[in-house]
């Protein structure tokens, strides 16, 4: 469960530091802040294209090391 998949924000709670992505095959995927690359502030906004690395938890699939995609379809 290792590769990289890419997906698109559903939804992400600043205050809360959570949210959800959706990936390419439809499933909702917990994101938590510190799962996000990056320095300072990590927040996601709806419908941002990202990538990220698929794992399991307890609870069900989370996103891991996440990263935005630029409109050109590089990773920010």
């Amino acid at each position: 469960m290792s590769q990289r998949e890419t997906g698109h924000v559903k939804w992400f709670n600043e205050k809360k530091g959570f949210g959800f992505i959706i990936n390419q095959h439809g499933d909702d995927i917990f994101v938590h802040y510190k799962d996000i690359q990056g320095v300072g502030f990590k927040t996601l906004h709806e419908n941002d294209p990202v990538t990220f690395v698929l794992d399991k938890g307890p609870k069900g699939l989370k996103a891991q090391d996440v990263a935005l995609v630029s409109d050109a379809g590089r990773v920010e």
